[in-house]
């Protein structure tokens, strides 16, 4: 059975609502980043010597990381979670680039404690970013009508945005709010929170 190893609210929440999303058969086990460890108590760097989620380990065992790499493999192996249409896979590929090298990326001085003037310049390059985002949906999601794995990925980046008071467009807002709603997406949220609350009770 595959396994996926995620932190809560990071960014691997993507992958787990995408799994949840077409019913797959998996495992998942959180990660504490900064120990390296797992829930079950494992060196999760024995796992990924990378030391950060998302780890997807398929049913052959193969592993894989990166999230591209993994929402790409989702998409492949569930078509309904993908781009339809001409260049459909490249598309897809060039949202989740664009999601991880620029949006995510400009997280970074959020979370690993920047100055001040940083984060302000974070949030200004991220609210520019979200328009340009906004303006190339072609539906209730990215795609049109139907969930892809993309949605997924934004969706994270939109909690982030809203837990770091960052603006994000009406579309968006709409988008997360979609999201929101799916039963996937709450089954997804539910384990995560829970799995954080007891960690945050266990810690000294």
């Amino acid at each position: 059975m595959m396994k996926l190893y995620y932190a809560p609210g990071a960014c691997s929440l993507a992958d787990h609502i995408a799994l949840l999303e077409v019913d797959a058969e998996f495992e998942a086990e959180a990660v504490d980043i900064r120990t390296k460890r797992t829930a079950s108590g494992e060196d999760f760097r024995s796992i990924n010597p990378k030391g950060y989620v998302p780890v997807l380990v398929l049913d052959d065992c193969e592993i894989l990381t990166e999230n591209i790499a993994v929402l790409d493999w989702i998409a492949d192996r569930y078509p309904q979670l993908r781009r339809n249409g001409v260049l459909s896979r490249t598309r897809q590929l060039e949202t989740l680039a664009f999601i991880s090298t620029e949006i995510h990326r400009a997280f970074k001085p959020m979370w690993h404690g920047g100055a001040e003037a940083e984060k302000q310049k974070a949030r200004e390059t991220l609210a520019g970013l979200f328009a340009i985002t906004a303006t190339q949906m072609s539906g209730d999601y990215l795609f049109g009508g139907e969930l892809t794995v993309a949605d997924c990925y934004l969706f994270v980046m939109l909690r982030w945005a809203e837990k770091f008071g960052i603006a994000a467009p009406e579309p968006l807002l709409r988008l997360q709010w979609r999201m929101e709603q799916r039963p996937a997406v709450q089954a997804a949220l539910a384990r995560e929170e829970m799995h954080d609350a007891l960690g945050r009770s266990a810690s000294p």
